[in-house]
């Protein structure tokens, strides 16, 4: 396709700028789909909020089983692009595409059958916002088939060196829901009022036209969509491969967003206005890790390919332009949260006993965007390499600190914001333990041949 980038020659600022942009924007349109959501819910109440915010919970859980094929389909088939395997590659999507499919109907039917106990777990306080959770979880539930297909096109599409295709479905899939949220949350016209149900409903609408550009892009494509064949079985060796790339970043995802769970029961000790904080706030701060991870993205299909070809000189300046440029945007997303805190969280919700927990948990997580940020580039560097076990492995154990951290600090004087900031050090050590790890992992990588991934 016209829209691919070559990743193997040329400038590499020019070439990782021009992958790596249209997904930062695509990350930053994905921060705005979410705020764009949390503005029109905030307005209907805190508990709204809250109720939404626990039913994502287990969106976000769905969305860390998804990066198994997502993930592990665009390293490999990047891989086999790199070495000019593209039969190799279509194998490989196909495998990504039908593992996404089993997980979908997986995950559909947990939301389906057991919304009642998933959405229990919390313990949250009032029954109209458990009532409001269950209804979210189980449309959004039911929807899930368009948002894993989304994340497995966007994977493969980047693989190819195409991140236009994502950049422009996402950005009509914003239009749509930001016509569409408040039509079906406050009613307008024929359409009732239907509060949180509405912004689900709204939600898989804007997510089934994002996957039908996708469908559209990929019958036109003939670098490698054009190649995959659905209705032939995948081998059970791609699966493998892909599986092994996958599931390691996936388990951090996963335990990520299970000890994320953990934390908002704790957080729902403080009320159900606590867990609208962690939600709003947690989207607010997105500004800084989903433009990281779009990044991140970028440097793994990047150095995947490099490394297919065999190019590693080039990796090693591909990540360190990716960190420079990394930097320069955490240290302004923590100026950002740390000057500014009430005039952005104010935005989404004004109730004056809500106002000042929002804006502790933004200067307190501020502190922590920098790191983060290098933490996300760098676990796309390794990733890209075929090593995703060492960022994983500082992950889960940063991640899981957490628990008794807040523990720990919410019993202190630190009270709530013990709990943020057991979230803003562990962000902290793990974006210096993983560069320092990649670091010494580059070093030995550029000692030696190249072996076959």
């Amino acid at each position: 396709m016209e829209q691919n980038v070559n990743l193997l020659e040329g400038s590499i600022v020019k070439g990782l700028s021009r992958l790596a942009f249209p997904i930062m924007g695509t990350s930053l349109i994905q921060m705005a789909y979410n705020l764009t959501d949390m503005i029109w819910i905030g307005r209907v109440s805190s508990n709204a909020v809250a109720a939404v915010g626990a039913a994502g919970m287990y969106l976000w859980l769905a969305n860390g089983i998804a990066t198994v094929p997502r993930m592990g389909g665009q390293v490999k088939a990047a891989h086999a692009l790199g070495a000019g395997e593209t039969e190799q590659a279509a194998g490989y999507g196909k495998a990504a595409i039908h593992m996404g499919l089993i997980m979908i109907a997986v995950c559909t039917v947990l939301c389906l059958v057991f919304n009642g106990p998933l959405i229990g777990f919390f313990k949250l306080n009032h029954r109209s916002v458990v009532q409001d959770a269950r209804a979210y979880l189980v449309i959004v539930g039911a929807g899930l088939i368009f948002s894993f297909m989304n994340q497995i096109f966007t994977g493969l599409f980047t693989a190819m060196g195409n991140s236009i295709v994502t950049f422009r479905s996402t950005v009509v899939g914003l239009a749509a829901n930001i016509v569409l949220d408040p039509v079906f949350i406050f009613g307008t016209g024929p359409a009732p009022k239907l509060g949180v149900a509405g912004a689900a409903i709204a939600t898989v609408l804007a997510q089934a036209i994002v996957f039908g550009m996708f469908l559209l892009a990929a019958r036109k494509d003939t670098v490698l969509f054009g190649n995959i064949r659905l209705r032939s079985p995948s081998q059970r060796e791609d699966w493998a491969q892909i599986a092994r790339i996958g599931v390691p970043v996936a388990a951090q995802s996963i335990v990520f967003s299970s000890l994320s769970m953990v934390i908002a029961r704790i957080i729902a000790g403080w009320g159900d206005a606590a867990v609208a904080v962690q939600k709003v706030g947690s989207q607010i701060e997105s500004i800084s890790w989903m433009t990281a991870d779009g990044f991140s993205t970028a440097v793994n299909a990047f150095v995947a390919q490099n490394h297919g070809a065999g190019k590693k000189e080039r990796i090693r300046k591909g990540y360190g332009t990716a960190m420079g440029l990394m930097a320069g945007w955490g240290l302004f997303t923590s100026l950002v949260l740390i000057v500014f805190p009430g005039v952005i969280f104010r935005i989404f919700i004004e109730e004056p006993a809500v106002l000042p927990m929002g804006v502790s948990y933004l200067r307190i997580l501020g502190v922590s965007q920098l790191f983060m940020c290098m933490e996300i580039t760098t676990a796309g560097a390794f990733q890209g390499l075929g090593r995703p076990i060492p960022p994983t492995v500082v992950g889960v154990v940063g991640n899981a600190s957490r628990i008794p951290m807040a523990l720990i600090l919410s019993g202190t004087l630190l009270g709530l914001d013990g709990i943020w900031w057991s979230i803003s050090i562990s962000s902290i050590v793990k974006g210096i333990l993983v560069p320092v790890w990649f670091l010494f992992v580059l070093r030995a990588f550029m000692k030696r041949d190249i072996k076959t991934i």
